[in-house]
Formats: C-alpha cells, sequence, structure tokens
C-alpha cells in the first residue's frame, strides 16, 4: 500500500481521487478537456456540461439501481457516463450495457407525445485492467465500440458508442506524448507517482488538474475522505488477491465465496442495498443478512 506521507497528488483511480477531478461543477473544464480529448469517431467539441443525477433506479419497485462515477449532458442534449472500473469483474461487460440503458429510458418524456428520437449517449470506461484471454492486441488500448451490420460492417446506429481505455497497456514516456490525449492517459497512469508537474504537460488546463490533486492543500475532512478512500482501494486488490491465493490453494470455487463475502461484508458496513450487494457478489439475502 502506498504511504500518503510521501504522495504529494492524490491518486485518480480512487472513487474521492476521480470525482475530485471529473466530478465537480468547480472542476468541469477539466471533465470537458478529458473528454474532448478521447479519439472518438463522434467529433465531441463540447463547450460546457451540466452534471446530471449519478443515481438511478428503476421504473417500478425492486428494481436495480446503477450509480454512476460521472453523469453528464452536453448543450446539445447528448449524455456521458464515465467511470472508473478498478479491476476486472466476471460480467463487466454485460453492467456496462446495462448502465447504459439508464441514459437511453430517461430520455423519453413522460405523459406525452413522442416519436422516440434519441440523443447520443456515451459511456466511458477508464479501466484499470485488461480485457482477458487476449482479447485485444497488446499494443491496441483504446476500444470504440458500436452496433455494426456484421456482414459488411458498416455502423447501424450511430448514437450509442462505448469507449473503453485500457490503462495497463498505456507505457508511453513523458518525452513521447504528443497529442491532448496522450497527456490526459499518462496523467491519470502516473498522477499519484509524480512529485511535481512534468514539462510536456505545461498546458493551461494541467496546471489547474496538478492543482487540484495536490493533497497538501485539502481539508483535514478532505483529507480523511481521501484517506479512506485510498485504504478502500487497496482493500479491494488485498481481498482479490488473498481470494486469488487461497483459490489456487484450497479451490477457486472457494476462494471466490471467501472474497464474495468479504467484500459483501464492506458493502453492508457502508450501507449498500441489500439487492445490489447480492448483484454484485452473487450471495443470497439469506447470506448477507448473517454478515
Amino acid at each position: 500500500m502506498a504511504d500518503l506521507s510521501t504522495e504529494r497528488y492524490i491518486n485518480p483511480y480512487t472513487d474521492f481521487g476521480f470525482k475530485k477531478l471529473f466530478g465537480t461543477e468547480m472542476n468541469k473544464d477539466l471533465l470537458i478537456s478529458f473528454l474532448n480529448a478521447l479519439p472518438s469517431s463522434n467529433k465531441m467539441e463540447i463547450e460546457d456540461v451540466q452534471y446530471l443525477n449519478s443515481e438511478h433506479l428503476g421504473d417500478g419497485y425492486g428494481d436495480r439501481r446503477a450509480v454512476f462515477d460521472v453523469y453528464c449532458q452536453r448543450t446539445d442534449g447528448g449524455r456521458f457516463i464515465v467511470e472508473m472500473q478498478k479491476a476486472e469483474q466476471e460480467y463487466f461487460k454485460d453492467r456496462s450495457i446495462y448502465y447504459s440503458t439508464f441514459a437511453i429510458r430517461e430520455q423519453a418524456p413522460k405523459g406525452q407525445k413522442w416519436d422516440y428520437r434519441l440523443e447520443n449517449v456515451y459511456t466511458v470506461g477508464v479501466l484499470n485492467f485488461k480485457f482477458p484471454d487476449g482479447e485485444y492486441p497488446a499494443d491496441k488500448f483504446v476500444h470504440e465500440i458500436k452496433l455494426k451490420d456484421v456482414e459488411d460492417n458498416h455502423v447501424f446506429y450511430n448514437k450509442l458508442t462505448f469507449l473503453y481505455l485500457e490503462m495497463p497497456k498505456f507505457n508511453k514516456r513523458e518525452d513521447e506524448l504528443v497529442t491532448m490525449f496522450d497527456k490526459w492517459m499518462y496523467v491519470l497512469r502516473n498522477l499519484s507517482r509524480l512529485l511535481e508537474r512534468p514539462k510536456a504537460l505545461q498546458d493551461r488546463v494541467f496546471q489547474k488538474v496538478f492543482e487540484q490533486a495536490e493533497i497538501a492543500q485539502y481539508s483535514l475532512e478532505e483529507r480523511r475522505e481521501y484517506e479512506s478512500s485510498v485504504k478502500n482501494y487497496w482493500d479491494y486488490f488485498s481481498t482479490v488477491s488473498t481470494a486469488e491465493k487461497k483459490g489456487r490453494a484450497e479451490g477457486r470455487a472457494e476462494g471466490e465465496v471467501i472474497a464474495n463475502r468479504k467484500n459483501a461484508s464492506r458493502m453492508k458496513a457502508k450501507g449498500y442495498a441489500i439487492e445490489d450487494i447480492a448483484e454484485i457478489t452473487g450471495l443470497t439475502a439469506e447470506e448477507i443478512a448473517t454478515l
């Protein structure tokens, strides 16, 4: 685990760090710069965004809930879901698709006539893991996914876009940074390890990034919140690592059960809904109640 006393800048892979940089009105310009830098076939050209409610419930009682890291809308109505994913999940793709449906369904006006016209929906996943089984080449870390015709490969529907960034594959050095996208990837990959702002990141937007990321200027409450976020971040990886070791020694199935119970216990202590814990861990409501 990192020693916070030696870190100058926050870790953007933590919940606190990611939302501090991209999820506050004060730092809206950082989010806009990041989104405009993304290499998408749909030209972003975002001038302004409005933050939307990041917590969404289904239409009926007992429906599943979705909580986004960052959820915003640009002036033309297009919606962006921006998520930091710390580690691989078995059904990560399913979860990503499911979350996008909330941004689609909420566009339907209630109690009014509607011609079904939808605005663009973008899901941006910043992934702190690689897709399993070598799904993509080692040198390809940006993936733009759209609905396509499998016969001739043309884009069938251009308003639903998924952009996934496999962060572990980005290994450019400071002297290799050319585009704004390169620079943003470098910041996300290395921020917590830096002791000063690199010369290659002299753009005004990165001056603000480093100002907002400097731990020393936080209030005592913010520092405690960040430290808690870092602890949760490393506890998660420690739990996964322990589970993997036990899985190899005692059998993968039992290791997964142990990891799921530990994760469920922590989520329960933090006030997560029972149905959400059950969905994420695979445990039953009865098992969760005994933790």
